[in-house]
């Protein structure tokens, strides 16, 4: 007796729904107005008031998606602030204390203290961590004494000339890029770095500092 192939099965070559992009921004919402105006019936043509209030709707909708990419572009700039008011502390002795969670069930957590140098900050999720010359890696929260000091002046344009001489790692084209730093300036409130490639970067594209 012949076999049918399976893959000639009706359940086997039902065609799938194409569901498209599942996301609604400002634009689908205006392409969807647009054509249900142009197809509306013209001896019932839509009220003013259904159609003040569609359009109030896509108002909300575009000062949401623009408040959304302000509070990106916020956040942005507090990463690159606390980048450059951070980097002041590379080549800085410090002191650090961090908890240590117990490995035992029901154990004790016990606070684990130590020295060293940093040699290099980096971003990590939405902070900053500081990397020692031993590998230990902390928090600014872990830091109980700076040796020397490491205060910024309050000047952005000002912090960001200690990353003179030192080398800085940034993206470029989804690869890590890195070069040290020669000169910096400041236009329209952004922080710009020249290095020692002639490549001139923005502070806020900069995910690592070292000495």
């Amino acid at each position: 007796m012949a076999k049918i192939d399976p893959s000639l099965y009706l359940e086997n070559n039902r065609p799938k729904p194409n569901t498209g992009n599942s996301s609604l921004g400002k634009d689908e919402f205006l392409k969807i107005l647009m054509k249900q105006l142009q197809n509306q019936d013209p001896l019932s043509p839509m009220e003013d008031k259904d159609f003040i209030a569609q359009m109030a709707t896509f108002s909300s909708l575009e000062q949401m998606t623009n408040m959304a990419s302000s509070f990106d572009k916020f956040l942005q700039m507090q990463h690159t602030s606390q980048m450059i008011s951070y980097n002041s502390f590379v080549g800085k002795e410090v002191t650090w204390h961090k908890i240590v969670e117990s490995t035992e069930p029901g154990g004790e957590s016990a606070v684990q203290t130590g020295t060293g140098t940093i040699t290099s900050i980096q971003f990590k999720g939405d902070g900053v961590q500081f990397i020692l010359a031993d590998g230990t890696v902390l928090e600014p929260a872990n830091i109980s004494e700076v040796k020397g000091g490491s205060a910024g002046s309050g000047n952005s344009l000002v912090d960001a000339s200690h990353l003179i001489g030192h080398k800085v790692t940034w993206n470029k084209e989804g690869a890590e890029q890195a070069a040290v730093v020669k000169s910096v300036s400041m236009k329209d409130g952004a922080i710009w770095l020249q290095l020692d490639n002639g490549e001139k970067i923005s502070s806020s594209d900069l995910i690592r500092v070292e000495r």
